[in-house]
């Protein structure tokens, strides 16, 4: 019988190596990727057939959590989201019927916050307050959130909106604490139009070490317990297998 010696057997193992790791779901970077090159959680994917499908709907903080709620939902729901930043709720407005598309959605898991409550300049600069403009009020924050409940009740998706996390010290373009006067916002409209509530931002208060220091966004082990939580309320959200 024709032997092959070990070095052979080694390099053709390694260089079946990356076929595999390509077919695996993209993982959380642990830090943003380069310039021009897309977040993995922004790259699109297809249904597996026969599951229910939710879409979530967000900022930065919702990417940071789209993998791993993707991963924890793998073979039990079809996880989506906009192959975009979402931002502030003014242009989630403009956009929304394009995020919705066509297709049928079972849950809808959605923030809107961090992107209102900040301070720009004529250029679209983070500024401090005396130096520019918030993006929202507190009471247009509302005015939108009101508007696209209303559009959201239309899929007939059960929805679930995640509070505004923290804004810590030291963050440009933001001021500490606002997110306290929007989230009250927030929760008078989801109170009011009956939409179940993630409170992302009670969780980040008690555990504020899965936090960045002076900065909104979060450690990759925070990505994943924040995913852990709005992965539970889909659970409980979605219909009966």
């Amino acid at each position: 019988m024709k032997t092959f010696p070990a070095t052979a057997i080694l390099a053709v193992l390694l260089a079946a190596v990356p076929a595999f790791a390509a077919a695996e779901t993209p993982k959380a970077p642990a830090t943003p990727p380069p310039a021009g090159v897309p977040d993995p959680s922004l790259i699109p994917v297809p249904d597996v057939p026969g599951l229910p499908r939710v879409l979530l709907l967000g900022d930065s903080i919702s990417m940071g959590y789209t993998i791993p709620v993707r991963e924890n939902l793998a073979g039990r729901a079809n996880v989506h989201r906009p192959a975009e930043n979402c931002l502030q709720t003014a242009r989630g407005l403009v956009n929304l019927d394009r995020w919705l598309g066509d297709g049928h959605w079972d849950v809808i898991h959605f923030n809107f916050g961090l992107h209102d409550l900040k301070y720009l300049d004529a250029n679209r600069k983070y500024v401090t307050p005396d130096k520019g403009k918030q993006v929202a009020t507190p009471d247009e924050y509302e005015k939108n959130l009101r508007e696209m409940v209303a559009r959201l009740k239309k899929t007939g998706a059960k929805l679930i909106f995640a509070t505004t996390t923290p804004v810590p010290s030291g963050c440009d373009g933001r001021v500490q604490g606002d997110e306290v006067k929007f989230n009250e916002a927030a929760l008078r409209v989801m109170r009011e139009s009956g939409v179940a509530v993630d409170d992302l931002c009670a969780y980040t208060v008690r555990h504020p070490e899965i936090q960045l220091p002076h900065n909104v966004h979060f450690s990759p082990q925070g990505y994943k317990e924040l995913a852990a939580l709005v992965t539970k309320d889909i659970l409980a959200a979605l219909p009966p297998r």
